[in-house]
């Protein structure tokens, strides 16, 4: 099968792409025709070694994919061969990726893909969706009716998180630039603020005055000394980026207000979380809640200058689209 894989960690350029022998599934696994990839900024810190996590040489990249089921191993239950499916958590911990015309899936990281749903739609959100789905629920314990903050509302975790927030019945505040304004309304956010302001904190406390219940930015500065007193009694924060930041901890108006601080990498999440999320996902893709706000098309042949667009910040919003 034709794929796209490394022989060791690298730049982008170490990528290569050509003929690795066929996929077969152990006793637990489905094998899938992949229909859609992407790339996702992930997978470029584990190409390059970034992020520290076993590589089966040859190495696979990638780590989402919309697909066709092909074959199954004799323990699995619940797919029949022709069933659409997804998943978004290869090219990780051991598990070769989905950067290749077939891929072999864990039955227990596989879910059924709705009937209508376009393929190309779906990879290209499945893994930001899931992620906001983590940050909020699992460890933001969002409820009904709270603030939330998301900082960074018009980037693809960012503008699931304000989608999400928003349908789970959150009222989302969000920082953007202003070029990003109107799209993050669109999504459902009811006040949007320019990060760049001079004067961001003291508006934040006017459209926030009780206080913000739950804070998630995925700008990766984690600046919490300045976001920490905005924060209400018990109110959370959550880090989904920024792996190289060391902030100050604000230690006093954490614990004199029993707030919390909490990082969270969705590498990490169990099979159970990542299914309850891709539960909710679902929903939203058959309800046309979840959308990429562009898409680049490109061939599997080029997925080492998809990884270079990504570094480089070419895609601006984008979601690449890799069809094998």
């Amino acid at each position: 099968m034709r794929a796209a894989y490394i022989e060791g960690p690298g730049p982008a350029d170490v990528i290569r792409y050509g003929d690795l022998p066929a996929s077969r599934p152990g006793p637990t696994d489905v094998l899938v025709d992949v229909l859609a990839t992407t790339v996702n900024p992930v997978d470029t810190f584990v190409r390059s070694g970034a992020y520290p996590t076993p590589l089966p040489l040859p190495f696979i990249v990638g780590r989402d994919l919309v697909g066709r089921v092909t074959a199954l191993g004799p323990g699995v239950s619940g797919f029949g061969v022709g069933d659409l499916v997804w998943c978004n958590s290869l090219g990780h911990d051991g598990r070769q990726g989905s950067s290749a015309e077939q891929a072999v899936v864990p039955a227990d990281r596989l879910y059924r893909l709705p009937a209508g749903v376009d393929p190309a739609v779906a990879v290209a959100v499945l893994h930001p969706a899931a992620t906001a789905y983590l940050g909020l629920v699992v460890h933001g314990r969002l409820r009904v009716g709270e603030t939330v903050l998301v900082g960074g509302g018009g980037g693809n975790v960012g503008s699931a998180l304000v989608a999400l927030a928003r349908a789970a019945g959150a009222r989302v505040v969000v920082t953007a630039s202003a070029a990003d304004a109107e799209y993050c309304r669109q999504l459902g956010a009811a006040e949007v603020l320019d990060y760049r302001a001079p004067d961001l904190i003291g508006r934040l406390r006017s459209v926030c005055p009780d206080g913000i219940d739950l804070y998630l930015d995925t700008s990766g500065r984690n600046d919490l000394e300045s976001i920490v007193d905005l924060i209400g009694i018990r109110g959370r924060i959550v880090l989904l980026a920024g792996p190289r930041t060391r902030p100050v901890l604000p230690a006093g108006p954490l614990y004199l207000n029993d707030r919390t601080v909490t990082g969270f990498v969705i590498s990490r999440a169990t099979t159970a979380e990542l299914a309850a999320a891709a539960g909710t996902v679902n929903r939203m893709l058959v309800a046309g809640e979840l959308a990429p706000r562009g898409t680049v098309r490109m061939p599997l042949s080029a997925v080492a200058e998809a990884h270079r667009m990504i570094e480089q910040g070419e895609l601006r919003g984008r979601r690449v689209v890799i069809t094998p």
